[in-house]
């Protein structure tokens, strides 16, 4: 599928809702971290997602943008949440992510991007060279890869308590 800012927007705007309708309501026996950065729990994936609206897309796609002098992004703290999430519910980061990429979304929408902006570079620390549309492409599927781990992680809470049915649910694998 080729990438189209209209149906990325569309998975972007969902996921604040998707992972409230998942997530809010549940007893910390689903959702707590870990403090474990090797087995993120759905309370630091939050915590992850929110620190990447606040530090990595849009001021990433504003240097793509900028096309400055110095094109280089920054390093993004993948583990930035266990500190940054400390002392929060998980409601709070909830509400706050949700607020964060509401205002997210209104700053790329209001950008109006053309073909040939999508099409800018910038250079990624580790990657190199990288198009406005890749990153755009990558916030999507970074939303969806990070909704997939919260609900194995969540799945995993019945490894053993789903007996010889395991065989069958490919969560668990």
């Amino acid at each position: 599928m080729k990438f189209d800012l209209d149906q990325a927007t569309q998975v972007l705007s969902a996921t604040p809702a998707t992972l409230r309708s998942l997530l809010s309501g549940l007893g910390s026996e689903w959702t707590s971290t870990s403090s474990d950065a090797t087995d993120w729990q759905p309370f630091d994936i939050v915590g992850h997602l929110l620190h990447g609206d606040e530090t990595d897309w849009i001021p990433r796609a504003k240097i793509i943008l900028g096309q400055g002098t110095n094109k280089t992004f920054e390093p993004f703290d993948r583990f930035a949440q266990f500190e940054k999430s400390s002392g929060k519910s998980l409601d709070d980061l909830l509400d706050e992510f949700e607020r964060i990429r509401a205002s997210c979304i209104d700053t790329q929408q209001e950008w109006s991007l053309t073909p040939e902006q999508l099409d800018l570079k910038a250079i990624h620390p580790e990657l190199g060279e990288v198009t406005l549309s890749q990153l755009l492409a990558t916030w999507v599927v970074h939303d969806l890869n990070h909704i997939r781990q919260i609900v194995i992680a969540m799945a995993r809470r019945y490894d053993t308590e789903v007996g010889p049915w395991k065989q069958y649910l490919s969560i668990l694998k």
